[in-house]
């Protein structure tokens, strides 16, 4: 596709989390490693970079008003107007190798978040974690390499997951009622030569899009796991989609930096993209707590 749109010279280090507000029309995301979140009004093109102090591996909006985050220290709530965190958990304690990385709101208002390693222990494995509305914290999924992108289908019966140094999107069996999830199955299996799976979104058709770290693209895949599409991106590292806009039809990618010695070919990493696509995609539940 030749209609991707360069938007925002933003520069993130580790861009991630795209989340489009429905209520406010703009679109929220971090840059995990500069310690920030950004908020961008397409419309007015107004854009804020609101420092937090500590890394913020994925946000996502509270139906109260404000954000939920999940950070280097643990889940906690932001605060705006103080600028101030508020430690709600703290699931892994204050061990330095551990970080959130990425997360979404279910469709009862749970907030799942995973970790991956973070520090000098290599060997540190994540785990995907699942924060209710009471404030309880449930231990999901374990032994996970890079916990990553993570959806659901529209009728709420399947959950995707991503560990992305296994090249692999796995599909789970989702009881909304209970929030558990079972039948463990590959779903999409990928060649390391095209990337790591990171980032993902589902659309109002099922179909699932995944972004490819050192891969250069986003991939629309059928129900079935097949390839249905490919954006190629003018990025190395391509992070996450996420669909925005005032009818839900723009696709809207955050992206990472390479290694000093690649950027000069990808200038524009770390920068914002956006796609006008031909389908819609599904508002972002909010978390309820």
């Amino acid at each position: 596709m030749s209609n991707v749109e360069h938007i925002l010279p933003c520069r993130n280090k580790l861009g991630e989390g795209p989340v489009w507000s429905v209520d406010e029309q703009v679109l929220y995301w971090v840059d995990i490693e500069n310690d920030c979140y950004h908020r961008l009004d397409p419309l007015s093109d107004k854009h804020d970079v609101i420092p937090v102090g500590v890394p913020i591996g994925v946000l996502a909006l509270r139906t109260s008003g404000g954000l939920v985050m999940a950070t280097k220290k643990g889940f906690a709530l932001w605060d705006e107007e103080e600028k101030k965190l508020t430690y709600i958990a703290r699931p892994f304690g204050e061990n330095p190798d551990l970080r959130f990385n990425d997360g979404a709101v279910d469709c009862r208002g749970r907030f799942w978040a995973g970790t991956m390693a973070d520090g000098e222990n290599v060997q540190e494995r994540g785990t995907l974690y699942r924060l209710d509305p009471d404030g309880s914290v449930h231990a999901m999924i374990t032994d996970i390499g890079v916990s990553n992108g993570i959806g659901w289908s529209p009728d709420n019966r399947t959950m995707y997951f991503t560990d992305s140094p296994t090249y692999t999107i796995v599909a789970y069996d989702f009881d909304a009622e209970t929030g558990t999830i079972s039948n463990r199955r590959i779903f999409v299996e990928t060649p390391a030569e095209e990337g790591d799976p990171d980032g993902l979104t589902v659309d109002s058709e099922g179909y699932i899009w995944s972004a490819y770290w050192n891969g250069s693209k986003v991939v629309r895949y059928d129900p079935q796991g097949q390839v249905d599409q490919v954006i190629q991106l003018p990025v190395l590292r391509p992070t996450a989609p996420a669909f925005g806009g005032q009818y839900l039809d723009e696709l809207y990618i955050t992206s990472a930096l390479p290694e000093e010695d690649q950027r000069a070919a990808y200038p524009l990493s770390g920068d914002l993209f956006r796609v006008k696509v031909e389908v819609k995609g599904l508002a972002k539940y909010k978390f309820a707590g």
